[in-house]
């Protein structure tokens, strides 16, 4: 015979104690309101007897669920999991999980997956999918949930963000690559619907007008994706429209991998004939042949930044929308030498 599931109700009268001592003790924001000695005390019988908290009962009573949605835009791409360990990390530490989901570029897509989520009662949202002129996020602000981006940012600063500081970046790999003698150097620009890809295109150009480089010789190529093999086009496109150029500034990282395609493919070698700098410092980028010289952003700090403002936001806590910016460091490695 099948043994009867436990109850709060059932746990408290074994324990002599009122409903509410066990309820605040089993909800860890609530523990620390209960003597340690009592809380010990229930959470063994609680052990016991297998009893674990109804968390949809709880949530329709107090109207929170602690869960956090999490919508990523290709979660394939290495850079994306660092972020997810940190808002995990962060969530955990207050009771909160996180609820990933892969919902592409699409925005029809994105906005399917943030009905299915508000459908399940998250408490808030965070994105990492934002374009630079957002309807999902017009659709979220209409919903009424707490919301916050992370490692890209809408043009019109509705909502709080956490994203790397572009310009810095930039100006740091730009400033690299012309104190080995870099003249003849071009840009793979990501793509402009973004923060990233914009803010990026701009900082690149301010460094090399702040560097006395003419505009006209701030050479720039428009990649279609932030991917490998768009790398490898743009690449070859720069290498047909700029064949002097002695450096590239991808984008991303994975700008940078297609850049190595495209430059064996022309018979080229990195760094002996033109150097290459990535954006990111994505995980292994340090195994490849050769090593990618890179920006590196401090993704897991981006995902614990952007946990800390989603529960800000659902604590009412601060007036206003804020932008965290995270400081960015170049990491020098085998990609990137003096001209020939």
């Amino acid at each position: 015979m099948q043994q009867k599931k436990m109850t709060l109700k059932g746990l408290a009268q074994i324990l002599g104690v009122h409903t509410s001592t066990v309820g605040r003790v089993m909800d860890p924001l609530t523990r620390h309101m209960v003597g340690e000695e009592v809380a010990q005390r229930v959470l063994k019988e609680a052990a016991k007897h297998g009893y674990r908290p109804n968390k949809m009962a709880a949530s329709l009573r107090t109207r929170r669920s602690n869960i956090v949605g999490v919508i990523l835009p290709d979660i394939t791409n290495p850079v994306f999991p660092p972020i997810v360990l940190g808002i995990e990390d962060e969530l955990r530490k207050h009771g909160y999980v996180a609820l990933m989901t892969n919902a592409g570029e699409d925005q029809a897509q994105q906005r399917f997956v943030v009905d299915q989520l508000l459908a399940r009662q998250v408490d808030a949202l965070i994105l990492a999918t934002a374009t630079r002129d957002d309807p999902v996020i017009s659709h979220c602000l209409a919903a009424g949930v707490a919301l916050v981006t992370v490692n890209r940012s809408e043009d019109r600063g509705r909502v709080s963000s956490v994203v790397n500081d572009e310009y810095a970046g930039m100006r740091q790999a730009v400033e690299h690559l012309l104190a080995l003698g870099h003249r003849h150097m071009v840009h793979l620009v990501g793509p402009q619907n973004l923060s990233t890809g914009h803010l990026r295109k701009e900082g690149y150009e301010l460094a090399m007008a702040a560097n006395g480089v003419p505009r006209e010789a701030a050479w720039e190529v428009e990649g279609s994706a932030y991917t490998r093999e768009a790398g490898r086009a743009a690449c070859l496109e720069a290498m047909a429209r700029y064949p002097q150029a002695t450096a590239i500034l991808a984008g991303n990282d994975l700008l940078a991998l297609g850049c190595y395609d495209g430059l064996r493919e022309l018979g080229l070698r990195c760094p002996e004939d033109v150097s290459v700098v990535g954006h990111n410092d994505m995980p292994f980028v340090d195994m490849v042949n050769p090593p990618l010289t890179t920006v590196r952003i401090s993704h897991h700090a981006m995902g614990v930044q952007a946990a800390q403002l989603v529960l800000k936001g659902l604590q009412q806590e601060g007036g206003g929308q804020m932008e965290i910016r995270l400081k960015p460091e170049l990491v020098v490695r085998g990609s990137t030498a003096k001209p020939r």
